[in-house]
């Protein structure tokens, strides 16, 4: 819980900060803080000594430093990264990058979703069902495609925290529900 509200509050931080100077400082932000976080999952040593109480401030500041000019990330996101080793905060530049990246979507109108079909989909219906949608939506809208034969067929959306599930094991489960309650 009080890491969801330290990386909300670092994150709108920067956010504002982005929003401030305009142009495309936000995308170049949250580009940035991707990169870092990839580096960070990729490897878990990172996030341990961010974490460790044990490394001072300093040490801590030339290993970030040293994985920010590997990236070569821009100014303003050295700063924060610096600031945030700073105040100790470097183990939660993951939560800090998904929180950002939500802020960023919201901002440019971006809804983030997964279709979970029976069968793979070729490209082409994949890019028709995508287009539908947005335009239902009337946002951009960024697709993750699953395959689970568990649904039988038809298929299950999930955009941000609805669920849309038109697939034949729902059809069929509710079927089965009225036969027993005897509709």
């Amino acid at each position: 819980m009080t890491d969801n509200i330290i990386a909300r509050r670092y994150a709108k931080a920067l956010f504002a900060i982005g929003v401030e100077k305009g142009g495309d400082e936000l995308p170049a932000y949250g580009k940035d803080l991707a990169a870092l976080a990839e580096a960070c999952k990729a490897s878990p040593d990172i996030t341990k000594v961010f974490r460790s109480p044990i490394f001072s401030a300093a040490d801590k500041k030339a290993v970030v430093g040293k994985l920010l000019d590997k990236i070569g990330v821009g100014q303003m996101v050295r700063n924060f990264c610096l600031l945030l080793a700073d105040k100790d905060r470097l183990g939660f530049l993951p939560a800090i990058q998904a929180v950002f990246a939500e802020l960023l979507d919201a901002h440019q109108g971006v809804l983030r979703g997964n279709l979970v079909t029976a069968v793979k989909l070729p490209k082409a219906k994949q890019e028709a069902i995508k287009q539908q949608l947005e335009s239902q939506a009337k946002a951009k809208l960024v697709l993750g495609y699953e395959v689970d034969p568990e649904i039988l067929g038809g298929v299950v959306l999930k955009v941000g925290d609805k669920v849309l599930d038109a697939s034949l094991r729902a059809q069929l489960s509710m079927l089965k529900e009225q036969i027993i309650r005897g509709e």
